[in-house]
C-alpha cells in the first residue's frame, strides 16, 4: 500500500506518528516524500518509497538518531555471505524451497558487488545485539529477492524472518558475521600491507648494512650499530606481528551460527551449522568451523580482544619506527639528520622551507586511535552477560576501523615515507666520531672506571676521546687506535 506525498497541512506539527510509544511530529520533507506502508508485529510503519528495508530497520532508523557512525558495509556484506550460506543450507535440508533460496542468493550478491548500499542507513548506536541490523539485512534481501522471484514467474514469497532468518537468530548471526568479517579484513587487507611495508624495510636493511653509526638509548649516545642492524629491528617488529595476527585469525574462524538465541539450537537443523560453515568456506575461500560450544561463542568475545591484541601489538611497533624515523630524519641541520626523508608537502604556514615528517605523524595518530579502539574492545567484551554480549556493534565498528587504518596507514607510510629513505652519510660519520660512547671499547683493556674517566675528562675539557686518553697516560695513540674501531664494535668476538 502506497501513500504518495502526503499532502501538507497548515500545521506541519499536527501530523505524528508514534513509535514504541514515543511519539514524533513528521519533517516537511518526510510530509512530501512517497511513503509505502510495511508492518511488523508493532504495526505499520511508514516507509520511503524508494528504500528496500522495512519495517523494522525503519523503527530503528527513526529510534536512534545517534552519532553518524553506519554499520560497517564489511558486516553488511559478511552478512549477505551468511545469508546466502544459511538459504543454501536450509534448502539442502528440506527446509526451504529452492526458488527461495536462488532468489536469497541473487539478493545476496547484489549485496556483495555494492549494488545496495544505500538500503543499509543504521547507525552502530542501536540495540547491542545487532538485531536491527540483521533485520535490515533480512529485509532488503526479501524486498530484492520477491522481485526477482516476481520476474521468474513464481508465486513464491520471501518473507524475511521466516525465510531469510530461517534457523536463525540476531544472536547468532551478528557473531557470525563479525567473525567473518573480520578473518576477511584481517587476511585480505591488514596482512598485504604489512607484508608491503615489511619487505621494503628488509630492502633497507640489507642496503644499509655496512654504514656503522651511534647507538642511542635512553635517546642519549651510545655504541656503534649499523644502520642496516638498527632497521633489522624494525624488520623484525613487522614479521612478529605478521606471525601473531596471523595466528590471531584462526581463532575467529569458529563460527556461532547454530546457536540461535541462546545457543542451544532452537529452531535448527542439527546439520544447520556444519553445512552453514562449508558454504561460507566455499564462498569466502577461508576455512571457517561451526564453534564447538555456541553458549561461548554467543556471549564471548575473547578471540575478538585476542585478535585486536596482536593489531595493537602492531600499532605499538608502528609508533616506534615512525618515531625512530622522525627523530633520525630531525633537522635538516639541527638535529639528528642521520637518514632523509622524501618531502610531501611544506610543512608549515609562516615557516619558508619548512618540511615535516608527516607520514610518521599520520602513522603515530592512527597509533593512538587503534589503541583507544583496544581499550573499547575489551572493555564491551567484559560485558557480556548470561547468554549474550550487547556491545556487538561497537566491537564491529572499533575493530575494522582498526585494521582499515593500520592497512591505509602502512601503505601510505610505506609508498611516501620508507622507500624514500638515504643515509646522511656525511652526518653519520659526524656524530660516530663525536660520541663519547666510543670509550666503551676501551673497558676490557683499561677497566670501566679508566675508561669512564677517559669520556668525563674529554667531555668537560670539549675534547677528544684519544688525545684524553693519551694525556691522562692511560694509552698511546697507537694502543687508542688498535682498540678503538667502531666497526669492530658492531659485533661480538671472542
Amino acid at each position: 500500500m502506497f501513500c504518495n506525498k502526503l499532502a501538507l497541512s497548515n500545521d506541519i506539527n499536527e501530523k505524528f506518528g508514534t513509535i514504541y510509544g514515543v511519539w514524533y511530529s513528521l519533517s516537511k520533507e518526510e510530509l512530501e516524500m512517497d511513503f509505502r506502508i510495511e508492518h511488523d508485529t508493532l504495526g505499520e510503519v511508514k516507509v520511503p518509497a524508494d528504500k528496500y528495508w522495512g519495517a523494522q530497520t525503519q523503527r530503528s532508523k527513526q529510534n536512534f538518531p545517534i552519532g553518524n557512525e553506519k554499520m560497517p558495509k564489511e558486516i553488511i556484506r559478511a552478512f549477505a555471505i551468511l545469508k546466502k550460506s544459511t538459504a543454501k543450507a536450509n534448502s539442502e535440508l528440506g527446509l526451504l524451497e529452492k526458488k527461495k533460496a536462488e532468489a536469497i542468493a541473487y539478493a545476496a550478491d547484489l549485496v556483495l558487488e555494492g549494488k545496495l548500499d544505500e538500503h543499509f542507513p543504521l547507525v552502530v548506536w542501536q540495540t547491542g545485539s545487532g538485531t536491527q541490523s540483521n533485520m535490515n539485512v533480512n529485509e532488503v534481501l526479501a524486498h530484492v529477492g520477491n522481485k526477482w522471484l516476481k520476474e521468474q514467474g513464481s508465486d513464491l514469497v520471501l518473507h524475511p524472518n521466516d525465510d531469510v532468518n530461517k534457523s536463525q537468530s540476531s544472536n547468532d548471526t551478528y557473531p557470525t558475521a563479525l567473525h567473518v568479517s573480520a578473518v576477511l579484513k584481517l587476511e585480505d587487507t591488514v596482512l598485504p600491507a604489512l607484508e608491503q611495508i615489511k619487505a621494503t624495510v628488509k630492502e633497507k636493511m640489507e642496503a644499509f648494512n655496512d654504514i656503522v653509526k651511534i647507538g642511542r638509548t635512553h635517546l642519549q649516545d651510545a655504541t656503534p650499530l649499523t644502520l642496516g642492524q638498527e632497521i633489522s629491528g624494525w624488520h623484525r617488529m613487522l614479521e612478529k606481528s605478521y606471525m601473531m595476527i596471523k595466528e590471531s585469525a584462526e581463532h575467529l574462524k569458529e563460527l556461532a551460527i547454530g546457536g540461535t538465541a541462546v545457543g542451544t539450537g532452537l529452531n535448527a537443523h542439527p546439520d544447520f551449522s556444519k553445512l552453514v560453515c562449508e558454504a561460507i568456506s566455499k564462498e569466502t575461500g577461508k576455512t571457517f568451523i561451526s564453534a564447538p560450544n555456541k553458549f561461548h561463542s554467543l556471549t564471548s568475545y575473547d578471540e575478538l580482544v585476542y585478535a585486536h591484541g596482536a593489531l595493537k601489538a602492531l600499532a605499538a611497533d608502528l609508533m616506534k619506527i615512525a618515531n625512530d624515523v622522525r627523530w633520525l630524519a630531525s633537522g635538516p641541520r639541527c638535529g639528528i639528520g642521520e637518514i632523509t626523508i622524501p618531502s610531501n608537502e611544506p610543512g608549515s604556514s609562516i615557516m619558508p622551507g619548512k618540511v615535516n615528517p608527516t607520514q610518521s605523524e599520520a602513522v603515530t595518530m592512527v597509533v593512538a586511535q587503534v589503541m583507544g579502539n583496544d581499550a573499547t574492545i575489551g572493555f564491551a567484551a567484559s560485558q557480556g552477560n548470561f547468554e549474550l554480549n550487547v556491545f556487538k556493534p561497537v566491537m564491529a565498528y572499533n575493530f575494522l576501523q582498526s585494521c582499515q587504518l593500520l592497512a591505509d596507514s602502512m601503505r601510505s607510510f610505506d609508498e611516501r615515507c620508507v622507500r624514500g629513505i638515504e643515509p646522511n652519510e656525511e652526518k653519520i660519520e659526524k656524530n660516530l666520531n663525536d660520541s663519547l660512547m666510543l670509550v666503551t671499547a676501551l673497558n676490557p683493556h683499561i677497566g670501566y672506571e679508566n675508561a669512564a674517566k677517559i669520556a668525563k675528562t674529554a667531555y668537560e675539557n670539549n675534547a677528544t676521546l684519544k688525545e684524553t686518553a693519551v694525556k691522562l697516560g692511560l694509552l698511546t695513540e697507537a694502543q687508542f687506535d688498535e682498540y678503538v674501531v667502531p666497526k669492530n664494535m658492531t659485533h661480538p668476538k671472542e
